[in-house]
This record gives C-alpha cells, sequence and structure tokens, in this order.
C-alpha cells in the first residue's frame, strides 16, 4: 500500500466514525465493506436489521458517503402516518386540492429531490400504501393531489425493516413485487451480540462525547465492566448500550466506572443465571430449562411489542403465531401494550 492509498484509509475511517459508523468486529467491518460498495451506485436499497441495530445510521452513511451527499437526506417513518395521509405527505397537494389546502404542500418525495428518500419500517405499511409505493418505484413519477401535471422525482430510495418481508409476502402478508422493488441491494445489519467486542469500543466512544456534551471530566470504563458488556447479549442492541452509558456517565462519580448487579438500581446490567457444570438432577433441570424458557419469551415478546410499538396483530405477523395465542404471552407476563405506542 502506498501512502496515498493509507491517508485514504485514514480519510475513510474517518469519515465512517463522523458518521456514527464504529466498531472493529468482523461481522461490523463486512457490514462496512456492504456499505462502501452500494454508497457508490444508486440502485434502490432494503436495510435489514433488529430494532435499534442502527439502520437509519446505516441509510445515513451510504446517503453522505455517496454522490448524493449534499443533497436532503429525508427520513420517513411508515408506521407513523395514517393511512388516509399517505399520499399527501408522500406526493403533496395544490392549493386548493381540498377545503382546508390554502397552499400549495412539497411532500416528502419532492423535499427528498436530489437526494435519498428513507423508508423506515417498512414492514408496517399498509396493504393501500404498499400500491401506491409500487406505483411511484416503477417510474418515479408523480402527481401531487390535486395537480394537474406528473412530476419525475430524481431521488434514491432506501427502506430499512426489523421484519423479513420476502417470509411476509410468501404468507400474503406482503406484496412480493415491492419486495423485489425495494430490495435490488439488500443489507443486513448485525445485532449488537454478533459484534464481538464492540460494545466496548462503542461505550468508550459514547464516553467521550458525553464529557464534551455535559461539559464534564473524562470517565473511562473499568476492564471487567468493559468485559460485562461485551459478554452481554443487547436485545436492545446499539440503542440500549447507548442509553445504559448515558446513565452510567451521569449517576457513577468516579472517573472509573465499575459496575456491578444491583449497584445502581435501573441501570445495572441483567445478571446472567448461573448454570452448574455438574451435579444436576432431574428436578434442578427441568427447572432451569422452565426458567430459561420463560426468560426467552419475556424477552423476545417484549422485543415485539417494541418493534410492533404494541400493535399485537402486527407483532404476530413478524413472529408468526396466531394473534390469539400472542395475546396470552402478553397476558401471561404482564406486559401492557400501552407502554409501548409511540
Amino acid at each position: 500500500m502506498n501512502p496515498s492509498d493509507d491517508g485514504s484509509e485514514r480519510s475513510l475511517r474517518s469519515d465512517l466514525a463522523r458518521l456514527n459508523l464504529i466498531g472493529r468486529s468482523p461481522a461490523f467491518l463486512q457490514l462496512l465493506g456492504l456499505v462502501e460498495r452500494v454508497a457508490a451506485c444508486d440502485a434502490s436499497l432494503l436495510i435489514y436489521g433488529e430494532t435499534g441495530s442502527g439502520k437509519e445510521v446505516v441509510a445515513r452513511a451510504i446517503h453522505y458517503l455517496g454522490s448524493r451527499s449534499s443533497a436532503p437526506f429525508i427520513p420517513v417513518n411508515c408506521g407513523a402516518i395514517p393511512d388516509a395521509l399517505l399520499e399527501n405527505e408522500l406526493f403533496g397537494h395544490a392549493r386548493g386540492a381540498y377545503t382546508d389546502a390554502r397552499e400549495s404542500y412539497h411532500g416528502l418525495i419532492a423535499q427528498a429531490h436530489g437526494g435519498t428518500l428513507f423508508l423506515d419500517e417498512i414492514e408496517a405499511m399498509s396493504s393501500r400504501g404498499q400500491v401506491i409505493l409500487l406505483r411511484f418505484l416503477q417510474d418515479h413519477d408523480y402527481r401531487p393531489l390535486g395537480g394537474r401535471l406528473s412530476c419525475t422525482a430524481d431521488l434514491r430510495v432506501i427502506a430499512a425493516s426489523n421484519a423479513d418481508l420476502e417470509r411476509l409476502a410468501r404468507k400474503g402478508l406482503y406484496r412480493m413485487d415491492l419486495v423485489y422493488r425495494l430490495g435490488v441491494l439488500q443489507i443486513r445489519v448485525p445485532p449488537l451480540r454478533e459484534r464481538v467486542d464492540d460494545p466496548a469500543l462503542l461505550a468508550e466512544e459514547y464516553l467521550r462525547r458525553l464529557s464534551g456534551q455535559y461539559a464534564r471530566p473524562p470517565k473511562r470504563l473499568h476492564e471487567e465492566t468493559a468485559a460485562r458488556l461485551n459478554a452481554f447479549h443487547w436485545p436492545g442492541n446499539v440503542r440500549q448500550l447507548e442509553n445504559f452509558v448515558h446513565r452510567a456517565f451521569l449517576l457513577v462519580d468516579d472517573a472509573v466506572i465499575r459496575l456491578a448487579p444491583g449497584e445502581i438500581e435501573g441501570m445495572e446490567l441483567p445478571p446472567v443465571p448461573d448454570v452448574p457444570s455438574k451435579g444436576l438432577t432431574a428436578a434442578r433441570f427441568q427447572e432451569a430449562k422452565a426458567r430459561t424458557i420463560e426468560q426467552f419469551e419475556r424477552a423476545y415478546i417484549t422485543e415485539l411489542l417494541e418493534r410492533s410499538h404494541g400493535n399485537i396483530s402486527l407483532a404476530a405477523r413478524i413472529a408468526g403465531k396466531e394473534r390469539s395465542r400472542l395475546a396470552k404471552l402478553v397476558k401471561k407476563y404482564g406486559l401492557e401494550r400501552q407502554q409501548f405506542l409511540r
């Protein structure tokens, strides 16, 4: 490698860190390689990943590393737009299009002109919304509500989902032709539990940023705490880790953050149950097995409700379970769907 190549690599690493793409695990480095490749082209892209894994961060990085970086990046949460307002939000309207349309409105597609339209939680889009989006993706032509002329959008479409859209489509719950349109290119963002040693690395970066944000002296992780962060499975992924570090920075007075289970209420990592390696009786095995299954079910149902924002029907579709059976599990573990509503 010549010196100029080394300088280019350092510059790229600096750009990736600025865009919040931080890590050195094999799974993360593989993701970075894909990000660089898809940023160099303009085809529609579908990003898969669990809730909190950083799908929007990846989408923004692809936008700002590509040729459209000087144009807008417009994020859209598909689950937050009422079905009746979808066309108005996407395509806009002309003055007088309906009773209260006193002024014309440039929709999200017009706002993203020249740049990137990011469709987050695309799995939450209704059947009608899927038809509307599919029609637009065919040639990027649209007509504002009440408008006389069609417009052509010059933009890149990136969509993200925490559900397997192809599996939903095979069950008749999603349009397969839309999946094909959206997923010319596809990227999977690995969950934090697959990114070996990245949790502690990310935590140190968050501590550095928090020191500047709050104008406080820098703090660092004790090596035992760093090891615990790396060993934890992080069901909420990067978002959960960031919130945990934020609390630790504010609540721990020492310059070195060293935490043990139960030390600070509401902040400690859930302890991993100790399982003896020998001497288990049949009764103790069954008891341990039942407890492990219960822990898994509770965590899984909680994550489902977080993904679906308390929508039991959507959660059942994502899990591939009957709605009634899922509702019984929600009730069994005392989970209130209201706490997951946005």
